[in-house]
């Protein structure tokens, strides 16, 4: 198969990365001597195989082939009888230092800093200068897999990055069961498939023959036991203790791996076959994507794996995201925190139905997230999602005029220009024009719509902007059950920033009216607008407040409804109950996530993050003003808009968006950003400059 793709042509330059990590349960386990054997047996079986050490240490710079402790020497020693593959030296090693220590402090007494993301670049910059003469490298890590690179970074976090197989290299003796499960529980933790798992036998052990004989065998029914029991089919080898290796060693030890060398000779041609396109293919064939024709099939990217403030593509682009996953993954992806809160969570009791029972994670969250919201608010529903959070304020709204008496009062006020989610209840109180009405008028409750709020957030509030509520309250005020907007921020219906006093003024009209007022704070609660919650700006409690995507960072779905003691009792008195009650309500796993989520944003780093943003995205979109086409550009809290006059081609900018190497969605005439807030200010920078130079360039042009 050497110099040939899966399809039988020429291997091409930028062909994705095919390699697989060696690392071990510890240090000194025998994963060099693995690595060399496993490239031997590659290399008879034909595969143009090369070994590679990310990071050397014990090692000086220059001496990373001739050193006595050099694991390239080891590597070379074990192909040295076999004739070269042209082009491709057996070994390589990317960085060097001379502390025979953790890479970590090894680095760090040269005045070096290793970084997952720096040491991942170096693999995929030398599978390139390669030019095809490799079809799969051996990275043999340094020690095993929590070896630290730096203060937070460990080996793990480079697999990660490079979304690998792992080779797992054990002992194999007293002992060895409890460091490889634990290392294949590290693996698991982090998305990491396990090529195969194989034992060395340790140095001989004080017990007999027979008995340690007998624990060998032991641990290797056990780890097969236990693989097999969690649905892994990678297999268990065991490898001969051999006394010195000289050639014969290097043969018998390639011969017991030419079943692995055999599998990852098929794994890479598997892989070369999964490439994107084959990905969107069998999409296409068999998934429908929001706001999307089943028929004229969407353009797609498919995302492989996802960290920090990146989307990786299968095919190993990196994207700077722009949108927080449509604004949840406030804290970017894969955080440890919400990951070790799943992880633990998901060990003690994933889910149980809440009625008639309770939780701990339930209680903290909802304890907790009536401390954050605006007083006077008193008790918290869990739901799924933000779209049935808002059914769920509309059917409180409901019930309580019901249990007032006031059974007139069934319809919604709402402005112009709001979204609040694509159930019925919620589409209904949806903007008229662009929420879909006209597709569901003969199912979907007739609301009142009122003139969207048009005194902008960054000008002196007009009170004539209240009008055209006060003219609808006085004439269907004793219709009304409640009025319903999203506070400061209207979001997908156009990303508008209105100014805080229309919500005191609207706070005090509904009082008037006897109609109660409900916030969606779904898309601008916990800091995205430069406050917790966006009713903070105006100083005001709302009667039910609804929150939900970045409740958990974006990593599960769920949702909440609060309201306050006197909506409570409303609906309550007289032995009522609220009638709602999803099946996954308050689902412990999203309620402990969201606690943590909750715990990340307590340490108060999200306002300087946000500061950092909103300053970013200022100075980087201003430019955009003057450019042909664009209506407006408006930045508030993490949120930048470039309003353009004309509807955008969406697919267009979506593809040119890709090839700059970002991820930003946009919609009907609107260019927006709403980056994870830990995002490096470059990150900002680079993604207004790239919205900018679509602009210029004229990219969000139908059939541009």
């Amino acid at each position: 198969m050497r110099g040939a793709d899966s399809t039988g042509g020429t291997r091409r330059r930028g062909c994705p990365l095919c390699a697989v990590f060696v690392s071990g349960t510890g240090t000194d386990v025998g994963k060099t001597v693995l690595t060399a054997a496993l490239l031997r047996a590659l290399r008879l079986a034909g595969v143009a195989a090369q070994a590679v050490k990310p990071v050397q240490t014990g090692v000086p710079a220059g001496e990373e082939y001739t050193a006595q402790q050099a694991d390239a020497r080891v590597y070379a020693s074990a192909v040295a009888d076999l004739s070269p593959v042209p082009g491709l030296a057996p070994a390589s090693v990317l960085r060097s230092f001379s502390l025979p220590a953790s890479p970590h402090l090894a680095a760090a007494c040269q005045g070096k800093r290793l970084e997952a993301a720096e040491l991942a670049q170096d693999v995929l910059k030398h599978w390139e200068s390669l030019n095809g003469a490799a079809e799969l490298l051996l990275l043999e890590g340094a020690g095993g897999l929590c070896v630290p690179l730096n203060e937070r970074e460990d080996m793990l976090d480079l697999m990660a990055a490079l979304d690998l197989p792992v080779l797992l290299v054990g002992g194999n003796g007293l002992g060895a069961l409890n460091h490889a499960l634990l290392s294949l529980a590290a693996l698991r933790d982090r998305g990491l498939g396990l090529a195969a798992l194989a034992l060395i036998p340790t140095q001989p052990a004080t017990v007999g023959a027979e008995d340690e004989a007998r624990i060998l065998a032991d641990n290797l029914r056990m780890l097969r036991a236990r693989l097999a029991r969690s649905g892994c089919d990678a297999p268990v080898l065991e490898l001969p203790r051999l006394a010195r290796l000289d050639g014969a060693a290097w043969q018998r030890l390639a011969e017991a791996l030419s079943p692995l060398a055999e599998k990852l000779t098929h794994w890479t041609e598997r892989a070369r076959g999964e490439m994107a396109a084959d990905l969107v293919a069998r999409d296409h064939g068999t998934v429908w994507h929001p706001y999307a024709s089943a028929v004229a099939l969407p353009p797609l990217c498919a995302a492989r794996s996802s960290h920090d403030n990146r989307i990786v593509l299968t095919d190993g682009r990196e994207l700077i995201d722009g949108m927080s996953s449509w604004w949840s993954a406030a804290h970017g992806y894969n955080h440890p925190r919400l990951l070790a809160a799943l992880r633990s969570q998901a060990g003690r009791m994933p889910h149980v139905m809440f009625g008639g029972l309770t939780h701990a994670p339930a209680v903290d969250l909802a304890e907790r997230l009536l401390q954050h919201m605006p007083p006077g608010l008193e008790r918290v529903f869990f739901a799924d999602s933000g779209s049935v959070a808002v059914e769920v304020a509309l059917k409180m709204a409901l019930q309580y005029q019901q249990g007032r008496g006031e059974t007139r009062r069934t319809r919604f006020l709402t402005p112009r220009g709001g979204y609040h989610g694509d159930t019925l209840g919620a589409m209904s109180v949806c903007d008229p024009v662009t929420g879909m009405h006209s597709l569901f008028a003969g199912l979907l409750p007739q609301q009142i719509f009122v003139e969207r709020p048009s005194c902008r957030f960054d000008m002196p509030f007009d009170p004539a902007s209240l009008d055209d509520a006060r003219r609808a309250l006085e004439h269907h005020g004793q219709e009304v059950a409640a009025v319903i907007l999203e506070p400061v921020v209207q979001g997908a219906g156009g990303m508008w920033f209105y100014h805080p006093d229309y919500l005191r003024g609207l706070t005090a009209l509904c009082r008037e009216a006897g109609t109660l007022l409900i916030f969606d704070e779904i898309a601008t609660g916990f800091g995205r607008t430069g406050k917790f919650f966006a009713a903070e700006w105006a100083g005001v409690t709302p009667d039910i407040l609804c929150c939900g995507k970045a409740l958990t960072g974006g990593v599960l779905t769920l949702a909440a409804t609060a309201c306050t003691g006197d909506v409570a009792r409303g609906i309550c008195g007289a032995g009522r109950v609220f009638m709602h009650g999803p099946t996954f309500m308050a689902n412990a796993l999203a309620c402990a996530v969201a606690g943590a989520a909750l715990d990340i944003l307590d340490e108060n780093r999200w306002q300087m993050q946000i500061a950092g943003l909103e300053a970013a995205m200022r100075k980087g979109l201003e430019p955009c003003r003057s450019l042909p086409g664009v209506a407006d550009v408006r930045v508030l809290g993490g949120i930048g808009v470039v309003e353009m006059e004309q509807p955008v081609n969406t697919a267009a900018l979506q593809r040119f968006f890709v090839e700059q190497g970002v991820w930003i969605r946009p919609f009907n005439r609107l260019i927006y950003l709403m980056p994870p807030y830990a995002s490096p200010l470059a990150d900002v920078s680079r993604l207004c400059a790239v919205v900018k130079e679509a602009v210029h360039r004229g990219a969000y042009r139908t059939g541009v």
